[in-house]
């Protein structure tokens, strides 16, 4: 597999590169994951049920994964920084709309118009790393721009939170303008830090376009990709949406501490995806995600089982899981990104972003369809949705030996 020729000279350019990288990454995140600990606020604010709320959640995922279809046409025939740059200004505005629409369809709507955007973005960020950094520095890299999932815990739902709660003329509205001024930032951070890359665009593609993506969405290889990051993202969307319903109404949480939860579970991450990335780039990818998913299965049992206890217990075992269920994502991504040359990167990139939106959509509506709410406003089920996860996590343990063999070829 040909290697990405280094586009920086000085380390501290690739280091505002990355940077800039994940600060979008951050900002789409964070506008997908705010969602989740709002949940209770979102079910009294607009008077809907625990299904209602997952297909709001799935509205952005859905929406993201028809978009990655969709861009599977034009991904690899326009250069990287602009149309990176471009997508984000719209994901800005269809964020910022979320924060005004005035009742459940609306929000809805907007919400699907931030996803669309919002996973294209994602996957085209993970594709202009894989064409920008060498494989053998990739984990690291990958570490580096997936913290971003970290950092949006760590200050970014934690402060949304904040301002929905102190608020008041905006409630949950606030979370969204806020996401709006910070990616205005990051905006320009993004202008002034991201390069041209136009590498992929030297390479002759014969056919027609739909030939093309119909070539790589069939190839056996790219198949066990397909499922391997379905099964991943259904393994942790399945559970995720629902821990802050189940804490608050099952475990005796109050709705103040769902704030500290993040924050504890976001620091620790912050810190341990980069040293996640490391350990993959020495003793191996393959070996770092088994280690990975196996563990990460104590805390996801242990979450969807829960019963009263004290709130260190929870910030104990909450802060496992968001270490280990986001962790498998950087040796996982960092396996997926060498299956193919970078001529086809963008639109394998694509339908990999589709595929991860489209099953963590499905994880959280079928979740959300197992889940119920009792008149005394307890969830039930919620433990079996855990088993259903736990099964996922251990076909990915099995399936990413194939990822092994496959990027060598």
């Amino acid at each position: 597999m040909s290697q990405p020729s280094p586009l920086f000279e000085n380390p501290k350019r690739e280091r505002f590169f990355l940077f800039a990288l994940a600060g979008i990454q951050f900002t789409h995140i964070l506008d997908f994951m705010i969602m989740m600990p709002l949940g209770p606020q979102f079910i009294k604010a607009l008077s809907i049920n625990a299904h209602e709320f997952g297909w709001l959640l799935s509205a952005y995922t859905f929406a993201a994964a028809i978009a990655g279809i969709f861009a599977t046409y034009y991904v690899d025939r326009f250069e990287r920084r602009e149309l990176l740059l471009r997508l984000y200004i719209c994901f800005i505005v269809a964020t910022v709309a979320c924060g005004f629409a005035p009742n459940y369809h609306l929000l809805f709507i907007a919400r699907a118009c931030a996803g669309a955007f919002g996973g294209i973005l994602g996957s085209l960020v993970q594709t202009i790393v894989a064409d920008s950094i060498p494989f053998e520095r990739r984990g690291k890299a990958l570490g580096t721009v997936m913290a971003a999932f970290s950092v949006s815990t760590v200050a970014g739902v934690p402060l949304s939170l904040f301002l929905a709660n102190h608020i008041e003329f905006l409630g949950w509205r606030a979370p969204f303008i806020f996401i709006g001024f910070v990616s205005l930032v990051i905006l320009y951070i993004g202008y002034r830090n991201i390069p041209k890359i136009s590498g992929h665009l030297h390479h002759v593609h014969e056919g027609s376009r739909f030939q093309q993506i119909y070539q790589i969405a069939i190839a056996h290889h790219h198949l066990r990709a397909f499922l391997f990051m379905g099964l991943i993202m259904i393994t942790g969307f399945s559970v995720i949406p629902y821990i802050a319903l189940y804490l608050t109404a099952n475990v005796g949480i109050a709705n103040s501490y769902i704030s500290l939860i993040y924050l504890c579970g976001g620091v620790a991450t912050l810190v341990s995806s980069r040293f996640i990335g490391h350990m993959a780039d020495r003793y191996g990818k393959v070996l770092v995600f088994r280690v990975l998913a196996i563990v990460s299965l104590i805390p996801l049992i242990v979450t969807t089982n829960l019963v009263p206890v004290p709130l260190w217990v929870v910030l104990i075992n909450s802060t496992a899981f968001f270490i280990l269920i986001s962790g498998r994502m950087i040796p996982a991504m960092a396996l997926v990104s060498q299956l193919v040359e970078p001529k086809i990167r963008g639109t394998f990139m694509s339908l990999i972003g589709s595929i991860q939106m489209l099953a963590s959509g499905l994880a959280s509506v079928l979740a959300g369809v197992i889940v119920t709410i009792t008149a005394e406003g307890k969830m039930e089920h919620y433990n079996l949705v855990g088993y259903g996860a736990a099964i996922c996590g251990l076909l990915t343990f099995w399936l990413v030996g194939y990822m092994h063999s496959d990027s060598k070829k």
